[in-house]
């Protein structure tokens, strides 16, 4: 697991339409040393072909871009660079989108309104621990969960877990990193990150949004 470690620098890249925006994240993480601002794209189909030749860690994805939108290109980004994590970015707070974009990979949400200390910490969160979850997040998921549950009460059949596999999905939804679980559990976090894979063919999550999800539906953690 990556530590805070000032070393590390990680590479963000950016898709938004809007220069001036672009240029504002731009300026608003250089003065951090270990972030490093390595491309900029004003759609996701530029941003796909600029990916071919340079490998982010991060990247910030608005939703709604000209010629190739966020939405369209979020499922493209997962399937071809599956280790690059993905924030994205927009304008309205709107649950059901949330809930969509974290079901289909994202990593993160923030709003554009979000300050130049929040983008820092969903960067850091994103890169360390694979999600980064924040209020919105948090409220779009649990919202999403109600209506779903009033539609369908179905909790998630048949899916055997152990109690170590629990003990870990829990800690996983109180944002504990691999490294932190791992000594918790006396694992290596080598194993701790199979653990966390097996969950996820079990479950049939692809992400760790849906393995909290999941967690949630099927009464392993509270809801707040």
């Amino acid at each position: 697991m990556k530590n805070h470690d000032s070393n590390t620098v990680i590479k963000v890249a950016i898709a938004d339409d809007h220069a001036l925006f672009r240029t504002g994240v731009k300026t608003s993480l250089s003065s951090r040393k270990d972030i490093q601002m390595v491309a900029e794209a004003e759609n996701g189909m530029q941003l796909l072909n600029l990916l071919k030749h340079i490998k982010p860690d991060v990247v910030l994805l608005d939703i709604q871009m000209p010629i190739m939108d966020g939405l369209t290109t979020l499922p493209e980004i997962k399937k071809l660079y599956p280790d690059v994590k993905v924030i994205m970015l927009s304008m309205h707070n709107d649950h059901s989108v949330i809930s969509k974009m974290m079901e289909i990979g994202a990593n993160s949400y923030l709003t554009k309104e979000s300050g130049s200390d929040m983008i820092y910490e969903a960067i850091r969160g994103v890169y360390e621990q694979d999600f980064y979850f924040n209020e919105l997040t948090n409220k779009a998921l649990l919202s999403g969960l109600r209506t779903k549950r009033t539609q369908e009460s179905s909790v998630p059949q048949d899916v055997q877990l152990t109690e170590k596999e629990i003990t870990i999905l829990r800690l996983m939804c109180e944002e504990k990193s691999t490294k932190e679980i791992a000594s918790l559990v006396d694992l290596s976090p080598r194993t701790v990150e199979a653990i966390r894979d097996k969950l996820k063919t079990k479950t049939g999550t692809k992400s760790m949004a849906g393995l909290v999800l999941y967690a949630v539906k099927a009464g392993i953690v509270e809801q707040h």
